[in-house]
């Protein structure tokens, strides 16, 4: 195949967690939670792969007429940060002005960090909290904290975005990434049972989904308190 046909055909496979996203939104409104969170997973699915490809096929050099970067960061602010703020908001696990104060935090807070030039490290990890609340409200589904532990972790998080705090990226950062990438896999089967079962309160899935979401969120801070060994 010609390279460009291969180079665009992975713009065209970015652009589809746009019609995910769409298709996500339209469950929420309906308070299809389970199949709103499935349709996010299919779009992280996406997101995982399409960077690798890029890679792979060297879209810049091959299709430069598309701005896969761009393309990426609008459909990452949908699925990542506008559709899980109005699920939380919307399914009444933040009541109140507690659910208002949520998603003006979450929307305001993540579109400066996706502007951010500084949010990259030079391993190809996040620099501060990668605004991922599709991962933070899977887990909040699944739980059902208290609505002041949620409110609690969305404040806390949406501070982590702008700390030196490091996060990393399960496929890009090297260090580690034995481990990690299978982490995030597991995550994402967990993710997908937990949504498949309707967040049943007494699957199992939740407890793996509480590992694993622990792992991600601690081990680029593990590596920065840890310091890699020399060759």
């Amino acid at each position: 195949m010609n390279p460009f046909f291969k180079a665009y055909s992975v713009h065209l496979l970015t652009a589809t967690g746009a019609v995910f996203s769409m298709l996500a939104m339209l469950a929420a409104v309906q308070a299809q939670w389970s199949l709103m969170f499935g349709w996010l997973v299919v779009a992280f699915v996406v997101d995982g792969i399409d960077g690798p490809l890029a890679r792979r096929y060297g879209v810049r050099m091959h299709a430069p007429q598309i701005d896969g970067v761009i393309l990426d960061l609008i459909i990452d602010y949908l699925t990542y940060v506008f559709i899980p703020a109005y699920a939380l908001f919307a399914s009444g696990l933040l009541p109140g002005w507690t659910g208002w104060v949520a998603i003006g935090v979450i929307t305001f807070a993540s579109a400066l960090y996706f502007a951010d030039t500084r949010m990259k490290t030079k391993d190809n990890s996040f620099s501060g909290f990668p605004a991922c609340w599709n991962m933070v409200a899977v887990v909040i589904f699944a739980l059902h904290p208290d609505f002041w532990v949620t409110l609690a972790i969305v404040v806390v998080l949406a501070g982590a975005m702008f700390t030196p705090l490091k996060f990393v990226h399960p496929v890009r950062t090297e260090r580690w990434r034995g481990v990690t990438l299978p982490v995030a896999l597991a995550w994402t089967f967990f993710a997908a049972w937990a949504a498949v079962v309707d967040f049943h309160p007494e699957s199992w899935a939740h407890w793996g989904l509480v590992v694993t979401s622990v792992y991600l969120v601690l081990v680029g801070i593990a590596q920065q308190i840890v310091p890699p060994r020399r060759a």
